[in-house]
């Protein structure tokens, strides 16, 4: 099924293919080699015409999610397109299910994904996420390695 994409990220190190429409290739790998427990899936797996993708999240974190900083990069044919900075969770007042979530604790979050009304040239892109439990990102939660390539262009 092209419009729906699913993947169980449990094998460290290995590179696996996530989702193909006849505009989108995408796969991913870990960026350590430490086992992790993730699922995520959303729907369409198209980068056309699209105003949001809805996605579902369940995480068993190897930590706990007091704090979450997360970095999220994007390069476009091997420059650097994007770089943006968030903290999800700071300990107070958090707006997010998953803040406050133990070490071993099954996460489970269902999202909209607007950044999808972005435009996307055909190229290759390479998306790296990063969530560190602390403000020094230093302790690294997660890090995913995403490989998008858009087939044709969006506009």
């Amino acid at each position: 099924m092209l419009g729906f994409l699913l993947f169980v990220l449990l094998t460290p190190g290995a590179s696996e293919f996530l989702c193909a429409s006849p505009d989108l290739e995408l796969s991913y790998t870990f960026c350590d080699s430490t086992p992790h427990t993730f699922t995520f899936n959303v729907t369409p797996c198209t980068v056309a015409n699209r105003p949001t993708w809805e996605a579902a999240l369940t995480w068993i974190p190897r930590s706990d999610i007091t704090v979450l900083k997360t970095i999220f990069n994007v390069w476009y044919d091997g420059a650097k397109a994007l770089h943006w900075r968030q903290v999800l969770c700071s300990g107070a007042d958090d707006e997010y299910s998953l803040c406050g979530a133990l070490k071993g604790e099954t996460i489970a979050a269902r999202f909209d994904i607007k950044g999808s009304r972005i435009s996307f040239p055909k190229g290759n892109y390479n998306i790296i996420l990063e969530g560190f439990s602390d403000d020094s990102e230093k302790d690294v939660v997660m890090c995913l390695n995403f490989t998008m390539t858009v087939k044709h262009d969006t506009f």
